[in-house]
Order: C-alpha cells, then sequence, then structure tokens
C-alpha cells in the first residue's frame, strides 16, 4: 500500500468478516481499495448515507444468493468500517443507522478523526 492510500479500520470485535462468495469477496476488496486511494465512489456500488452521519456512506455488494451492505466513513487517518449486514428490506433498518452512528462517533470521540 502506497503512503497516499489510507488503511481500512475495522473496529475492534464489532464486526466480523460476512461469507462472502470469492467473487463478492474480490469486488468488496475491490472497491475497498479504490476508496483507500482516494476514489469517490456513486452508484450503483456506493451511496451516501446521512442518517448515520457525516461523509459515511454503505457499499452495495451483490453476492449469488444475497445482497450486502458494507457502512463505512471516510474520516481523514482511515475508511472505517461501521458494519455489515445483509439487503433483506428496501429501507435501511433504524437498528442498523443507530449502530453504525454509534460506532463512527465513538470512532471520533476517541480522537481517530
Amino acid at each position: 500500500m502506497s503512503l497516499k492510500h489510507k488503511p481500512l479500520a475495522w473496529l475492534h470485535g464489532a464486526i466480523q468478516s460476512p461469507p462472502f462468495s470469492v467473487a463478492a469477496r474480490i469486488e468488496a476488496g475491490f472497491l475497498l481499495r479504490q476508496l483507500q486511494a482516494g476514489h469517490k465512489l456513486g452508484l450503483p456500488h456506493s451511496r451516501s448515507m446521512p442518517a448515520i452521519g457525516k461523509n459515511c456512506h454503505e457499499l452495495r455488494i451483490n453476492d449469488a444468493t444475497t445482497t450486502w451492505r458494507v457502512f463505512y466513513a471516510i474520516e481523514p487517518v482511515a475508511i472505517v468500517i461501521l458494519d455489515v449486514v445483509t439487503k433483506k428490506t428496501e429501507k435501511t433498518p433504524s437498528a442498523v443507522l443507530d449502530r453504525c452512528s454509534n460506532r463512527i462517533a465513538e470512532f471520533r470521540r476517541l480522537g481517530h478523526e
């Protein structure tokens, strides 16, 4: 990774790696590397999630049998992975939004922004 790339920050103990297929894992890795390099992603791959907080977004990863959402925040020091869930409804559940909001608030409160 070059010095220009931001690291990924997985919040310890909060998020587990999902059971992606090989193809979905490759797609997620490619998109996350694009974010680390400073590229802005838009639809259909990513969309802004202001309901979570400033600079928060979701990646959309289509797998063979499910659709995944990787919620993340673009922070000055890292790309922070906030949650990974399967897409089951049209609207993001409020429990997911609240969990992500709390996680990024804690990250920022600890002075990582």
